[in-house]
């Protein structure tokens, strides 16, 4: 019962950390600037978040597969709407 809760719970907030990029994103678009952004910073995590999401289709793990798989495409987003406000 317990490791299901954690599971659930690990499982939710995975998700909400990987759309937390669009935090970032608004602000850009609000300030029509991203000079603040660090692009770098978004293309490291998005090798994290690739290995990270090849580990779970290695292990067919969904866990891992899908907020990886999220959080990357919003880290793409960011890095596309960084450049477009420079």
């Amino acid at each position: 019962m317990l490791e299901n809760a954690l599971a659930i719970a690990t499982g939710s907030w995975a998700l909400v950390m990987a759309a937390s990029p669009a935090l970032q994103i608004r602000r850009i678009v609000q300030r029509r600037s991203s000079d603040d952004v660090s692009i770098p910073y978004f293309l490291v995590l998005l090798v994290g978040f690739t290995l990270w999401a090849l580990y779970g289709v290695s292990k067919n793990d969904p866990v891992l597969i899908i907020p990886n798989s999220v959080a990357f495409c919003v880290a793409v987003a960011t890095i596309v709407i960084a450049r477009k406000y420079r």
